[in-house]
């Protein structure tokens, strides 16, 4: 078992044809993590209310929205669920709309989400290989 699918197993990976707004995926993609205990409802909301005070802030590349909010504010544990869309859908972000690939990520904790991210870096994946098979 990779490092990665510590995190991201079978369970939290979904593939959607369409949404109709940015609200369904972000609610599609909390889904796996709300259904296991990983965050609360209340990690969603304040990803809305963050979204709506600050504009698009998770969405960090062309194509790719990784929402997220404070560990404090709903996290349990760490965890990631990724939604793929087959039609994109815009949150508003100038740069990097359309988007189609979700990576919901949540830390109970400021340096816990550091684990994930060096151990999924020290695999070494081919990222453009990884997208293109999204």
């Amino acid at each position: 078992m990779s490092a990665l699918s510590t995190w991201l197993n079978e369970n939290r990976i979904q593939y959607v044809n369409a949404v109709d707004d940015w609200q369904e995926a972000l609610a599609l993609v909390a889904r796996p993590l709300l259904d296991d205990g990983t965050i609360t409802a209340d990690y969603v909301a304040n990803i809305i209310k963050q979204r709506q005070a600050v504009g698009p802030y998770f969405v960090i590349a062309p194509r790719i929205a990784m929402p997220h909010a404070r560990p404090e504010e709903g996290a349990n544990k760490l965890g990631l669920s990724l939604l793929k869309l087959r039609d994109s859908v815009s949150f508003g972000s100038q740069e990097n709309d359309p988007v189609d690939v979700i990576v919901m990520f949540a830390a109970p904790d400021k340096d816990s989400h550091v684990e994930l991210i060096s151990r999924s870096c020290i695999q070494n994946v081919d990222l453009s290989v990884k997208y293109d098979f999204l």
